[in-house]
């Protein structure tokens, strides 16, 4: 291989490298990386309301480990999308989440028959939660 060559791989290769970074950075792509970087600092990283901003906040952060508990033992994953996206706004200190997901859209099953454009990175996000519940 020329110098010339393997100095366009190893340009090639270092720009690959820069555009992952970013990419990992400035856009979580799993439900797990977005809870961390998005839920975890209040509601902590099992989901018991116990991350390191809990303390200072009023109400306390919910322990979303029991969502399915509170709902007959099925997941409310609709009700948690709402949540999340800001769709619905109970009382607290949550922030709306919805802006961050993108224009990307999928359908997804609302209701029997209903299907409802959605961002896939807000039902990752809404089925890593679902994940969480004990």
């Amino acid at each position: 291989m020329t110098r010339c060559a393997a100095g366009l791989l190893a340009a090639i290769f270092a720009l690959a490298g820069c555009q992952g970074s970013e990419m990992e950075i400035g856009s979580p792509v799993t439900g797990e990386e977005d809870y961390i970087a998005l839920c975890s600092s209040c509601h902590g990283a099992s989901g018991i309301g116990d991350g390191p901003a809990a303390a200072g906040l009023s109400p306390r952060p919910a322990d979303i480990t029991k969502l399915a508990a509170g709902n007959s033992g099925e997941f409310p994953l609709i009700a948690v999308m709402a949540r999340i996206d800001g769709y619905t706004r109970a009382p607290g200190v949550m922030p709306e989440f919805g802006q961050l997901f993108g224009e990307e859209l999928v359908p997804l099953e609302t209701a029997p028959d209903v299907f409802t454009p959605t961002p896939p990175r807000l039902i990752a996000l809404a089925e890593y939660v679902g994940s969480l519940q004990r």
